[in-house]
C-alpha cells in the first residue's frame, strides 16, 4: 500500500473533515458509504442507544450483560476520554491497534470513492462521525460480533448510526443539551432522539418527563414496537450505597434481580442498570425471558464507567466526573454528597462553550458552595479542546453565579488547576477533603491521563 497508517494518523484525517455542525442532518450519505462496504451495519442485530445523559455508561453495563451470556458484542460509543481505540470495542475492551489500522486501510478507498460523488452531487464529504461510524461497522463486521451495542453520538433520527435497525431501542433521561441543532425544547428533543425506535421493535425507556414520555409511546405505536417504561414496567426498587460503589434490587421485565453489586457510584448508575437489565431481556427473550440471578451479578460486579464518578486517587481522594450539562452537573452533585464524607470540596472546572455554563454554574453553587455539609473552593481551568470556554470568561460567569471570588482560582492549563487542587486538599487532610475534576469530557479525559487513570 502507498500509505502507512498509524491510530494516530487515522485519528488526525478523522479529524481533518468537517464536524456534524456543519452540515444539514442526513443519512443518505451514510447509506451510500454501507452500500460501498457491502452494508456492515446489518451484519449482526443492534440494541442502539439515545438520550441525553447516561449513554455510555448504559451501553457499558449492556455490554456487560451480554459477555456474561457468552455473546460476542461489539459496542460503539463517542467520544473517547483517551485514545480513540475506546470508541470501538470488541468483546468489551478497545479494538486492537493492528485491527484499526488494518480495517481502516481496507474500507478507506471505498470512503473516498462516496466522498468523490457527494462532491459531484454538491454535498460535503463524509464528516468525521460518519467516517468514524462506517470504520466501527467495518471492524464488527470483520471480527464478527453477535451483537452491536450503538451509542448515537448526536440525536437520534439523523444519526450515522441509524443506518442500522434496532431491534432494541434505548432512551436515557432526556434534557436540554445540544439545543442549536436539536431544538429549544426537552419535547423538540425528544422528537429527534425518537428516531431509532424502528418497526416492529422495542423501546425501553428511562424515566421521563410526562412530555417526552408521550412522544417516546408515540413513536412507538406508529412503529409497531412494544414498549417498556422505568418506574412503570422496570426499575430500581432498593438501593444502598456503600465504598465504592451500592447494592441494588432491580426489577426487570421478567425477572427480580436482588442484592447485585454494583460498584458505580449514584442513583443515576443504578438507574443506568435498571435500564440495561430490561434492554438485555428485551434482546434475548422479547422482555418475557427472566436471566439468571447469578449472570446478572457477574456481569455487574465487575462494571467500570471511566471517567463517570471515578476514583482514581486516594488521601487525598480525586474523583473524575464528565458531567459535561446541567441534568449531568446534577446527578454527579447528588452522587459526591451521598458517596464521600468530607469537610471539604475543590472542584477542578472546565467546560466547553457550546454548553450551558452558566446553569451548571448556578447547580455547583445551589450543591456546594451553599452546602452547610462542607467548603467549597473552586478552581478554573480549560483543556486543549479549541471549544473551551476561555478561564477569563468561565471566571466571570462564575462570580455571575454567586461564587465569592475569595474561593475561586484561575488556571489557565489543566495541569496546574489539578496539581494545586490536589495540594491543598492535600494539606488539609484534618477536613477530610477531596478533589473532583468535572465539566467537560476534555477536561476528564486529559486529566485521566495526568493521573494515570
Amino acid at each position: 500500500m502507498d500509505d502507512v497508517f498509524s491510530v494516530e494518523s487515522i485519528y488526525a484525517e478523522l479529524r481533518g473533515r468537517a464536524p456534524e455542525t456543519q452540515m444539514a442532518p442526513r443519512l443518505d450519505a451514510m447509506r451510500l458509504a454501507m452500500d460501498f462496504l457491502g452494508d456492515p451495519a446489518h451484519s449482526a442485530p443492534v440494541i442502539h442507544v439515545t438520550g441525553t445523559n447516561g449513554k455510555t455508561s448504559t451501553a457499558r453495563l449492556i455490554e456487560r450483560l451480554l459477555l456474561a451470556h457468552d455473546l460476542r458484542p461489539g459496542r460503539y460509543t463517542s467520544p473517547h476520554l483517551e485514545k480513540v481505540n475506546e470508541r470501538i470495542c470488541l468483546d468489551g475492551e478497545p479494538v486492537d491497534d493492528r485491527t484499526f489500522v488494518r480495517v481502516w486501510d481496507e474500507i478507506r478507498p471505498y470512503l473516498q470513492m462516496v466522498d468523490a460523488h457527494l462532491a459531484e452531487q454538491g454535498e460535503v464529504p463524509l464528516t468525521e462521525f460518519e467516517a468514524m461510524t462506517a470504520l466501527a461497522f467495518a471492524i464488527f463486521a470483520d471480527a464478527p460480533v453477535d451483537v452491536m451495542v450503538l451509542e448515537v453520538g448526536l440525536g437520534g433520527a439523523w444519526d450515522a448510526t441509524n443506518v442500522a435497525d434496532a431491534q432494541v431501542s434505548v432512551v436515557t433521561p432526556i434534557d436540554l443539551d445540544h439545543v442549536h441543532m436539536l431544538g429549544e425544547t426537552v419535547e423538540e428533543i425528544a422528537q429527534e432522539k425518537s428516531g431509532i425506535i424502528k418497526p416492529e421493535g422495542f423501546l425501553v425507556s428511562a424515566v421521563q418527563k410526562p412530555s417526552v414520555a408521550e412522544i417516546l409511546l408515540a413513536s412507538a405505536r406508529e412503529n409497531d414496537a412494544e414498549f417498556r417504561f422505568e418506574g412503570v414496567e422496570f426499575g430500581v426498587t432498593e438501593r444502598t450505597p456503600g465504598v465504592g460503589g451500592q447494592v441494588v434490587t432491580i426489577q426487570g421485565l421478567a425477572g427480580r434481580y436482588e442484592d447485585v453489586a454494583l460498584p458505580l457510584l449514584g442513583a443515576h448508575q443504578a438507574e443506568n442498570a435498571s435500564l440495561a437489565v430490561a434492554a438485555v431481556e428485551a434482546f434475548l427473550g422479547g422482555g418475557d425471558k427472566e436471566l439468571a440471578l447469578d449472570v446478572v451479578r457477574v456481569a455487574f460486579e465487575e462494571a467500570t464507567s471511566p471517567g463517570r464518578l471515578e476514583v482514581v486517587r486516594n488521601a487525598p481522594v480525586v474523583v473524575l466526573d464528565a458531567a459535561h450539562n446541567p441534568h449531568g452537573i446534577e446527578a454527579s452533585a447528588q452522587a459526591v454528597g451521598e458517596a464521600f464524607n468530607i469537610k471539604q470540596l475543590n472542584i477542578v472546572l472546565g467546560i466547553l462553550s457550546d454548553k450551558d455554563a452558566r446553569s451548571m454554574l448556578d447547580i455547583l453553587r445551589h450543591h456546594y458552595a451553599e452546602s452547610e455539609a462542607f467548603e467549597t473552593r473552586l478552581y478554573l481551568t480549560q483543556s486543549t479542546s479549541p471549544r473551551a470556554i476561555p478561564v477569563e470568561e468561565l471566571a466571570e460567569l462564575a462570580v455571575e453565579a454567586g461564587f465569592d471570588e475569595d474561593a475561586l482560582e484561575v488556571h489557565e492549563r489543566l495541569d496546574n488547576a489539578t496539581v494545586a487542587a490536589i495540594s491543598d486538599a492535600a494539606a488539609r487532610e484534618e477536613l477530610d477533603a477531596a478533589v473532583l475534576i468535572t465539566g467537560s469530557i476534555t477536561v476528564v479525559g486529559e486529566a485521566r491521563v495526568l493521573l494515570g487513570g
